[in-house]
């Protein structure tokens, strides 16, 4: 009976013990450095090679591009050994003296903030529609692909009407004529590729023989060659009073060029969809276009969003061969600014090219490096 009145005896301890951290060799950078980098004999070779090219690289660059540069000059005379008594580096004082020039090209100083306008406003754009959590997204792709093109064009070429002078497109270069076809080929190669994929997969015969045309003829000739047409040759065609100016006639070039490849990007991601998609929406009375816009073409670019941005940032590289019919680009005010005599000398090019590839390599890292984060919400690959 004792035993019975007892208090019952509790194993459930009442409080939480305090989690405790892992031992430092089954977690942390140890754990990841021995299962990513000395996982086997052949990746810790790799790893001991990659660290000593590290190694004799980056101080070397270091060196050159900050500690013995020199960040100020008005001649490639500042830049000499003798003048700054000590190993000269990298020549930065070349891009500040420059800069302007490198970013507007011959665009008159007066009227320069236009340009930096043009850029804010390009910037806003971008950014609504690719902030994830941004508001009115339908209305930020409305004002990206209809709205700013509009304002951008007047903006930069003047409108006397509403008080700005008309500045032609002669007077357009460096970082701003790059950025013009970039944005002018990105913003048309998405829809008419679309366009041009739909069309090639399409039932009509006349709307795919002209879409397999338009894409074999500007896939089977290289960039050069659509500009020498464009700029060269198209002018002989049309009357004299009829001629598009020359950075225009650019603009439409690269335009279908990248449109061409954009429809073969779009047509892989379209032929990936499988049959039963197409047939579940027909059985939920959906026409063509509602078909494409609601069900197939959202699963389509999901796929192929590696693609896309792979020729974004080949368009984005390419303009520099614009220069090759005289517009002046990012890259050929820089060529442009060596010959200047003030600025000839044996170190200039290294940190003039330097500079270029500096400001290519952001821009499409930066795009790669989206796109990735794209990928990895949308889930686009087999992961498992």
């Amino acid at each position: 009976m004792t035993d019975m009145m007892s208090p019952t005896v509790s194993f459930v301890r009442p409080t939480v013990i305090e989690q405790k951290t892992p031992p430092f060799r089954t977690s942390g950078p140890l754990l990841w450095a021995r299962e990513n980098l000395f996982s086997s004999p052949l990746n810790m070779i790799l790893t001991l090679l990659s660290i000593g090219a590290v190694w004799w690289v980056v101080p070397g660059m270091v060196q050159f591009m900050l500690i013995d540069a020199v960040w100020s000059a008005t001649s490639s005379k500042d830049c000499l050994a003798d003048v700054v008594k000590h190993p000269v580096g990298a020549c930065w004082g070349f891009i500040t003296a420059r800069f302007g020039y490198l970013v507007y090209g011959q665009y008159p100083d007066a009227e320069r903030w236009r340009v930096d306008l043009f850029f804010a406003l390009e910037a806003f754009g971008i950014f609504w529609i690719l902030w994830r959590k941004a508001p009115f997204k339908i209305s930020g792709f409305a004002y990206f692909f209809l709205v700013f093109p509009v304002v951008g064009f007047i903006l930069l070429s003047g409108m006397a009407s509403i008080g700005l002078p008309t500045v032609q497109t002669h007077y357009w270069g460096g970082f701003l004529v790059t950025i013009v076809i970039s944005t002018v080929g990105i913003v048309a190669s998405l829809p008419i590729g679309i366009l041009l994929a739909l069309g090639r997969r399409s039932s009509m015969p006349i709307a795919r023989l002209v879409s397999v045309v338009m894409i074999e003829f500007v896939r089977g000739v290289p960039l050069i060659t659509i500009l020498f047409m464009a700029n060269v040759m198209f002018p002989l065609f049309v009357p004299e009073g009829w001629r598009p100016d020359s950075l225009l006639r650019v603009l439409v070039g690269v335009g279908f060029f990248s449109a061409a490849y954009m429809a073969e990007a779009v047509r892989g991601g379209l032929q990936a969809i499988p049959r039963g998609q197409y047939e579940a929406a027909q059985a939920l009375g959906l026409g063509y276009w509602q078909m494409m816009i609601k069900i197939i073409l959202p699963q389509a670019l999901k796929i192929v969003i590696p693609n896309i941005v792979n020729n974004f940032i080949g368009l984005f590289k390419d303009t520099t061969l614009v220069a090759i019919v005289g517009i002046f680009d990012f890259l050929r005010t820089i060529q442009a600014s060596l010959a200047d005599p003030n600025w000839r000398s044996s170190q200039m090019p290294l940190a003039a090219y330097l500079f270029a590839a500096l400001v290519y390599f952001i821009f499409c890292y930066g795009m790669a490096r989206y796109a990735i984060s794209v990928e990895r919400r949308l889930a686009t690959g087999n992961r498992h």
